[in-house]
């Protein structure tokens, strides 16, 4: 289906939809993890990272990791590249960055444990929602993101679940060799969102994107 299809297509239309208002919600939870100071997932916490190291923009320096995953997925993983693709791939950091510094002028540092943990449960859910519509409307996949899916794929002995946990902790040993924070955040970004995800997708997303 082209793009010209989906201004035409009611369906198609609200999938359009729930990919971009799924990466504003990543992009929120991902600027919350942030403000938290407890540690972001691993991937956006590594880009973070060598963004500081470098002094390059943290978007701009996150679009060119994303170009050079994508030469991987543009190789062995075709048919995971869509919209959905695109919208994370290039304006994923600038929604990031526009939300937390928002959220940062508004309420400052937070400080206090408990908190920055309310703060992190908030990203798990902001993220986790954005994550379930940015699925469920099936338009392509992240560069990282398909990363683990094509390990998997051409290896197939090696589970999607550990393919997905050997990226991370890759990116969370750049992160922790860059400088960046690893923490609680990070913890609950690889192994805590699965749940939540899979509640957004039965009680949102997909009764308004596949009903």
């Amino acid at each position: 289906m082209f793009i010209k299809d989906y201004f035409v297509n009611a369906g198609a239309k609200r999938t359009l939809i729930g990919v971009i208002i799924g990466n504003i919600f990543v992009g929120l939870g991902v600027g919350v993890f942030k403000l938290s100071m407890m540690g972001n997932d691993p991937f956006d916490g590594m880009n973070m990272a060598l963004a500081d190291l470098t002094g390059i923009y943290y978007p701009i320096l996150q679009i060119m990791v994303n170009l050079g995953f994508f030469v991987i997925q543009l190789i062995w993983g075709r048919k995971l590249i869509g919209f959905g693709t695109i919208i994370n791939a290039f304006l994923l950091g600038y929604i990031a960055t526009f939300f937390y510094n928002l959220l940062y002028g508004i309420v400052g540092e937070p400080s206090g444990f408990f908190v920055r943990l309310l703060i992190v449960f908030a990203g798990v859910l902001a993220i986790s929602l954005g994550l379930s519509l940015y699925q469920t409307a099936d338009l392509g996949v992240a560069p990282y993101d398909a990363l683990a899916l094509i390990i998997n794929e051409k290896a197939p002995k090696i589970p999607y679940f550990w393919a997905r946990i050997f990226c991370d902790a890759g990116c969370a040993l750049v992160c922790f060799l860059a400088g960046g924070i690893v923490g609680i955040g990070t913890l609950v970004s690889a192994f805590g969102f699965g749940p939540f995800i899979q509640f957004f997708n039965k009680t949102v997303s997909e009764k308004v994107l596949k009903s």
